[in-house]
């Protein structure tokens, strides 16, 4: 099943819930699933009953299926954790297995519109913005940096490349700013946040535009954390370096549209790379939408292209599929 059918599946079950029910759920969802979710719902119009009574349905079977084990799971981990290894040695793991479960007050950011967040940072020191960005998604941050001027934008990605880890000092200073969302800070334990591929990671999403120039700017400081950090990026040309396997469950979970727009600003080879692994039907489709389809301003293939890469990604770190960074002997799998 595509993560499209399970966005229709949910939204048809929220919808057969009823105002009251649904919000609630909505509320333990994260600020992209309140968003995706509720983009799903608006585009549900009819439904027959037949379909509500298959979700309903499907969704009673899982339910039945599953059974809670412990009332809190994450004070069960660290509670285990601190009898088997010893408060200090668990503390290590507890941080990576339940990474921002202490930085509550940044989720709030993870709600705001990225013009808004970086309004709010602006007059921060570097040190600090780049603190509170790598706390974010990739693309949010990404996005949120486009609304700082260069100079700015390149000196906070150069703190961002270079962090070895959060110390709680450093967030303390956005107290006020924040409005004590950041409370609790003294509680945090450093995280091994930021460094190069974290940067690699925000510059990928920042279009090709402005990544030029925060790698440039990278580059005229350190060279060789310029060119670490261009090893660890995976631009949209690099799908062609995914096997053919890949490239099929890539395409079923991108719509038709999302692909047809990205492959306008495509090299050739990547573009057949897509289209021989599609069928032969659906190769001839794609090929004259394609031809039929006018110029397309840089900045919406860009945004398509990028829809892309975040679906290859997250099936990497799903395990579903393997991508190679970088070139030659070194290449690294992520």
């Amino acid at each position: 099943m595509s993560q499209t059918d399970g966005l229709e599946d949910a939204a048809i079950l929220m919808m057969s819930l009823g105002e009251a029910e649904a919000s609630e759920v909505f509320k333990h969802l994260s600020p992209k699933e309140v968003q995706k979710l509720g983009e799903a719902i608006a585009k549900t119009k009819t439904i027959t009953r037949e379909r509500v009574i298959e979700v309903v349905d499907k969704f009673t079977g899982i339910a039945a299926a599953q059974s809670l084990l412990v009332s809190n799971s994450g004070d069960y981990v660290r509670s285990v954790l601190r009898r088997a290894l010893g408060d200090d040695k668990a503390a290590l793991l507890i941080d990576r297995i339940l990474q921002g479960g202490d930085v509550s007050g940044i989720e709030s950011l993870k709600w705001m519109e990225p013009a808004s967040v970086a309004e709010l940072l602006r007059n921060e020191h570097p040190q600090i913005i780049a603190a509170i960005l790598v706390h974010l998604d990739f693309d949010q941050a990404a996005d949120i940096l486009k609304f700082f001027n260069e100079r700015q934008r390149n000196e906070v990605m150069l703190r961002v490349a270079t962090m070895e880890g959060i110390q709680p000092s450093a967030l303390k200073d956005l107290n006020e700013v924040l409005f004590k969302v950041l409370a609790g800070g003294d509680k945090m334990r450093k995280s091994s946040l930021g460094g190069v591929k974290t940067a690699a990671e925000m510059i990928n999403l920042m279009g090709t535009a402005i990544e030029g120039t925060v790698i440039e700017s990278i580059r005229n400081h350190d060279a060789d954390l310029a060119q670490k950090i261009m090893d660890k990026m995976f631009v949209f040309d690099d799908v062609i370096k995914l096997d053919d396997k890949s490239i099929q469950t890539v395409l079923k979970e991108v719509s038709s549209d999302v692909l047809i727009v990205a492959l306008k600003g495509a090299q050739p080879e990547l573009k057949e790379k897509f289209l021989s692994n599609m069928s032969t039907r659906a190769a001839e489709s794609l090929r004259e939408d394609l031809e039929s389809r006018g110029p397309m301003r840089l900045s919406e293939v860009e945004a398509q292209q990028k829809e892309i890469l975040k679906t290859v990604r997250r099936l990497a770190d799903e395990g579903v599929i393997v991508i190679v960074i970088g070139g030659g002997a070194d290449d690294a799998m992520v």
